[in-house]
């Protein structure tokens, strides 16, 4: 059946494709495939299952952890928040996913709730994100404190997150893994730094483990370097049909507020795509579509279920062509930086009404 709404169509080669850079440029690391927020918008088991050569999976929430042991994924699963109830420790230590430890009340949780099992921990250090994490001069007391715990649970590595990574030169980053490996002397254990950002531009940040997101999906985590720079492919190109073709006079007003006019007879294009589909409300005019492989720009505002686009340049365009929001030939940054935000967002708030479709999906498992 042919759809007139919405389609997101994600290529599962170009994934894979991905995670072969971010070995690449880490190539002594290993890797957790960072899957939170459904697969950044791509479907967390879909992702997940074409990811089955990374060394191991990263989640938000321990929800997230257990959708995808549902889901028969074998590998090992990292939960980034850790659990805060004692619901999520049990369902933790059953489904052994490895937490991220990052405040007292989680290692008094710990201690509480020894029957309920113990999963293997991951201690999170503040080194100057100022998030989540141990400030340095309590890490000592945490490990203390955890092997107090009976039974303590086993300690599996450190991790720290970047705050500046995405701005090259910046010499927190620098300063961050410097502290990681300061509190980490001594230990025996692995680390695990780098970001997307990270893993790229600062060799320190790589360490035992790495943790890339946003290039995973073919989308770059700097503002000054596109993918293509970096040897990225876009994993979801998102299309939308024209559904209607208007002829409109010089001095039309253009949808709510009428705040585009028609400086002359024109032709104008809706495409049915809007902000209740996840395409940004605040994109401005002159944001490009591809419609029919060719650039036209957005006019007007974003309905929830519609745009305008000028077809001047397409007066040929005709209902049902199809036009590309961002993707394949049209980077998702260049419509993020058009909006005022970044591409880990667009990806993310696809709507659930757009059509998913998914071309060369995973061969092999689910790891």
């Amino acid at each position: 059946m042919t759809w007139s709404a919405p389609c997101a169509r994600i290529d599962h080669a170009a994934l894979r494709e991905n995670l072969a850079a971010v070995r690449r440029f880490a190539p002594a690391s290993r890797v957790w495939a960072v899957v939170k927020a459904n697969g950044y918008g791509h479907g967390l088991e879909a992702v997940a299952a074409t990811l089955a050569d990374a060394d191991g999976l990263a989640v938000a929430r321990v929800e997230e952890g257990v959708r995808l042991r549902r889901a028969g994924v074998t590998k090992p699963i990292l939960v980034l928040e850790g659990m805060i109830f004692a619901e999520e420790l049990a369902a933790a230590a059953r489904e052994d996913l490895a937490v991220a430890v990052h405040s007292w009340d989680q290692v008094r949780l710990l201690a509480e709730g020894a029957g309920l099992g113990a999963p293997p921990c991951w201690i999170k250090v503040d080194t100057g994100m100022h998030r989540l994490g141990f400030a340095p001069a309590e890490v000592d007391a945490v490990f203390e404190a955890l092997a107090a715990s009976a039974p303590g649970p086993r300690v599996v590595g450190l991790l720290t997150h970047l705050a500046n990574a995405d701005e090259p030169g910046d010499t927190t980053s620098a300063g961050q893994c410097a502290t990681l490996h300061a509190v980490a002397a001594g230990r025996g254990l692995p680390l695990s730094i780098g970001n997307s950002a990270g893993l790229i531009a600062l060799p320190a940040a790589r360490g035992d483990w790495v943790r890339p997101g946003i290039m995973l999906y073919g989308a770059s985590p700097f503002a000054t370097r596109t993918a293509a720079d970096l040897g990225l492919r876009p994993v979801m190109t998102l299309q939308a049909r024209l559904i209607a073709v208007q002829r409109l006079p010089r001095g039309a007003a253009l949808g709510y507020g009428g705040t585009y006019v028609c400086p002359e007879d024109m032709p104008v294009g809706i495409v049915g795509i809007g902000y209740g589909d996840g395409y940004p409300r605040h994109a401005p005019t002159g944001t490009p579509v591809l419609l029919n492989g060719v650039r036209v720009a957005l006019l007007g505002r974003v309905s929830m279920d519609m745009i305008h686009v000028d077809l001047r340049s397409q007066p040929q365009a005709a209902v049902g062509d199809v036009a590309t929001l961002w993707g394949v030939g049209l980077p998702v940054e260049e419509i993020a930086a058009r909006a005022g935000t970044i591409p880990y967002e667009l990806l993310c708030h696809v709507a659930q009404r757009v059509h998913m479709e998914h071309d060369g999906t995973a061969a092999g498992g689910t790891g």
